[in-house]
């Protein structure tokens, strides 16, 4: 079987409409929550992770929902659709308060804009897994993630372009923009792919697949596992286990920091005006995209262990150097490009390390362990740097990130299992694979 790369393409459009929005939400809405309603640092930090909160709820509450659900459109399209159109009409208010300066509006529209995300997400998420067949998986999630790239980096180009320059810019430009895509992309998605008839053709031809290969469908590999869920983790595994999530929560801790600041640090610190901080983050995108496949790569050569570490070796020698940074200079997309390396050799291998460790016990539980420390890092993370940021010093943004990379590298090195060598992928596509 072949994966339908134009019908994966469409089905990506709802991730791209998605990573648009955060990248716009983690940069711009810090800016107005501080430039326009002034408020500190501290209760930035804490608006800035609420939706890190909602989405312990609300995506495993949707996700759930859409599995029973059966409409003329199928299962997961009423919840894009819908939370797609939600979400556009409060993402337009946000400027509209933000020239009137009016802050109920702002925050009441921003608490049901963040509802409105969760409504649809994981149904978005799944959508991909419920038309592609399990073996072409892996090359569809590589489509989603590129799709979702694509959606990041138009949004740092359109910050780029549209955001001017001052204490106060016109943002609302910016939200129409971004708002324009999400509605094109999921306008797209809704005309070209028919949940429903998709869904009957895909099974049909897995049935076709199965009776001409003769495959049978209950394997070696799936009795061995269904009779090894049960298995106590042994106690060697459980100790590597718990600080592989422990150095998972401390290195999102630190980076996240930095990704929710720096728009920012860089007009405090660095007295960048309008969205010139764009490019530092853009080339960070598209460094992590070009490393995917030379790590995947490194990964099967050396590890995934020793991979991760110098990951973190990378962006803790960047952190390091930017705390001596008192102006942008373009050496420093040099460093930005390689934390968008770092991040990505830690993001290729920290997951398949938890799939790794957990085989004949419950993959599916510690694969919601692995979300729930890196969502609890982003809640934590803005409010404790922000709290920083505000009654010390924008200074110690840098030093923040630094030392829990250095404390991410010591727990990291108290893992002694998952730490199998991948094998060789077997297309380029793969290496995109990566889930974060």
């Amino acid at each position: 079987m072949k994966l339908n790369y134009r019908r994966t393409f469409f089905i990506g459009l709802a991730f791209l409409s998605i990573s648009a929005f955060w990248q716009m939400y983690d940069n711009i809405i810090p800016l107005i929550l501080q430039g326009t309603f002034g408020l500190g640092e501290t209760i930035t930090g804490v608006i800035m992770a609420a939706d890190n909160v909602l989405a312990l709820f609300l995506l495993p509450l949707f996700g759930s929902i859409s599995d029973k659900v059966d409409t003329r459109i199928g299962k997961r399209m009423p919840f894009i659709t819908g939370g797609t159109v939600l979400a556009v009409f409060f993402l337009l208010l946000l400027p509209i308060a933000d020239r009137s300066t009016n802050l109920p509006l702002f925050v009441g529209a921003l608490f049901a804009l963040l509802i409105s995300m969760g409504l649809y997400r994981s149904p978005a998420v799944a959508l991909m897994p419920d038309l592609t067949p399990n073996k072409l998986r892996s090359k569809g999630n590589a489509i989603i993630n590129l799709m979702g790239a694509v959606g990041g980096v138009y949004t740092l180009i359109m910050i780029k372009l549209l955001v001017g320059k001052g204490e106060h810019p016109d943002y609302l430009p910016l939200f129409v923009s971004v708002a324009a895509l999400m509605v094109i992309a999921v306008g797209v998605l809704l005309i070209t792919i028919n949940e429903k008839k998709v869904k009957a053709k895909m099974e049909a031809e897995i049935r076709a697949y199965e009776e001409s290969a003769g495959v049978v469908v209950e394997t070696e590999d799936v009795v061995e596992q269904e009779a090894g869920e049960k298995a106590p983790m042994p106690k060697a595994v459980k100790r590597s286990m718990i600080f592989l999530l422990a150095s998972i929560f401390l290195w999102f801790t630190a980076y996240n920091a930095v990704t929710t600041a720096f728009s920012r640090y860089t007009k405090v610190v660095w007295k960048m005006e309008g969205g010139g901080f764009a490019d530092c983050l853009m080339v960070a995108t598209v460094a992590a995209i070009i490393s995917y496949i030379p790590i995947g790569n490194i990964s099967s050569r050396i590890g995934r262990k020793k991979t991760i570490l110098g990951g973190i070796t990378l962006m803790s020698v960047c952190y390091f150097a930017a705390i001596f940074a008192n102006a942008y200079h373009p050496v420093i997309n040099v460093a930005f490009a390689a934390i968008g390396i770092g991040w990505a050799a830690i993001n290729v291998n920290s997951y398949p390390m938890i799939v790794e460790m957990s085989k004949g016990c419950d993959i599916g539980k510690f694969t919601g362990t692995y979300y729930t420390f890196s969502m609890t890092a982003q809640i934590f993370t803005p409010i404790l740097s922000g709290f920083l940021l505000e009654n010390v010093s924008y200074r110690t943004l840098f030093p923040y990130a630094l030392l829990f990379s250095v404390l991410a590298f010591i727990t990291m090195g108290q893992v002694h299992h998952g730490d199998a060598r991948p094998d060789k992928k077997k297309s380029v596509l793969e290496n995109f694979d990566v889930d974060d």
